[in-house]
């Protein structure tokens, strides 16, 4: 989805111009953006956390080349979904976990039940973004 997905689903169920949704939507990520570099996190209860951290200088290695490189320390943003994002996400691994259980069940099915069971998993992932370099 895009910002101007976001801003026409926005404008159709609020009831305001796509302009002015649009304008209100920009000033919202604006604010996330002038908090995180002001004061390095921002709190959305019930959507998440983000955090701005430094990541270390290090040394990597080139995948072209083989050569070894120096990669300066740098600042990126992460990202910690909430409780009730987590939440409705998990649904959607249950919601296709169903879906897959009724296909193998049908008779039409051509795909061949798993060999060993599957692990269930809880990541603490964050998203990171940042300059490359």
């Amino acid at each position: 989805m895009t910002k101007k997905e976001i801003v026409k689903t926005i404008s159709e169920e609020i009831g305001l111009t796509q302009l002015k949704t649009k304008e209100i939507v920009q000033k919202t990520f604006d604010a996330i953006v002038d908090t995180l570099v002001e004061d390095k996190r921002i709190e959305l209860r019930n959507f998440g956390v983000f955090e701005v951290k430094q990541r270390a200088a290090r040394k990597a290695r080139n995948p072209r080349t083989g050569e070894k490189v120096f990669v300066p320390k740098k600042f990126v943003v992460t990202f910690k979904p909430g409780k009730e994002m987590e939440e409705r996400v998990r649904e959607l691994e249950r919601l296709a976990a169903q879906q897959e259980a009724a296909s193998q069940n049908s008779p039409n099915s051509q795909v061949p039940p798993p060999s060993t069971p599957s692990q269930s998993y809880s990541p603490t992932t964050s998203y990171e973004s940042g300059t490359g370099g």
